[in-house]
């Protein structure tokens, strides 16, 4: 058993499509009514926390979809810094980035976050979702080739042009939906996109958030900022004992809420949704 909160911690500071036929994603990125499940549950978990929201699960065993709220999942937003997992397998794949050791070094100059002045290695930059480190590899992987991995991925809907190389995830008019996060994720996880088996074992492990023998979490997170709305992502995948678990958590604040907490909000509200789901904590 792991304290959730440690967990929580962690995350905050370094900042399937399945073989079965049934199993097949409609041209908007969601999944039909026939697995689709309505859990109140965790509609409270989102009231508890003081945010609004959608808490999408798929869980791969049973082939069904589990959310407080599926019309708010097939909404599209930016994706914020989820969208360093594509980003780093392209980099990876391009050899933009040669492997998880190679180094960014810092030019001393004042940025956003603490955590970002200093040198890093790969690895530490996506758990520090290191802004202008990935803004630097954007513009090194270049618009044709971002553009031809994310159309190859079917990665949401993207607006990347020499304009928006360095930003498009997080600013303008790029969005992705909570089923398309998890339609790629299970691309990914089930070996589906068009990578090396290097770029894929070495973001596999880039991923990994916690790991002991019963539960590994893998995932990202994420928050956006447009016109003044504030929307929190977690995205990622889930091995408890034989089973596999995808998801995509969404969230924005209330009116009076204490955005000191909401980093913290979006690993909590997940982490609870595992617990409804029976995955021991």
């Amino acid at each position: 058993m792991i304290n959730r909160f440690i967990l929580i911690a962690v995350i905050t500071l370094v900042l399937v499509s399945c073989n079965n036929d049934d199993n097949k994603f409609q041209e908007d990125g969601t999944a039909s009514e026939s697995n689709s499940v309505v859990v109140e549950s965790f509609q409270q978990i989102l009231d508890q926390a003081d945010v609004n929201g959608s808490i999408l699960l798929y869980d791969v065993q049973k082939n069904a979809y589990f959310s407080n709220d599926f019309d708010y999942a097939k909404q599209a937003s930016l994706p914020a810094s989820t969208f360093k997992i594509a980003n780093s397998i392209i980099a990876l794949q391009t050899s933009v980035v040669e492997s998880d050791s190679s180094m960014f070094y810092w030019n001393g100059e004042k940025r956003k976050l603490k955590a970002w002045e200093q040198d890093l290695d790969f690895k530490s930059a996506f758990h520090y979702s290191c802004v202008p480190c990935y803004q630097d590899v954007a513009k090194k992987i270049g618009v044709q080739r971002m553009n031809k991995y994310l159309q190859e991925f079917n990665y949401g809907n993207m607006v990347v042009d020499s304009n928006s190389i360095d930003n498009f995830w997080l600013e303008g008019e790029s969005s992705i939906n909570q089923f398309q996060q998890i339609a790629f994720l299970m691309k990914f996880y089930n070996k589906e996109l068009n990578i090396s088996e290097r770029t894929y074992e070495i973001m596999k492990e880039m991923l990994v958030i916690y790991n002991n023998d019963e539960l590994k979490i893998s995932g990202k997170t994420g928050w956006a900022i447009r016109n003044g709305n504030n929307k929190g992502w977690f995205v990622g995948y889930l091995n408890y004992q034989e089973d596999v678990y995808f998801f995509a958590v969404r969230i924005e604040p209330n009116e009076d809420f204490n955005m000191d907490m909401f980093s913290v909000i979006r690993s909590e509200v997940t982490f609870k949704t595992f617990e409804q789901m029976g995955i021991t904590m």
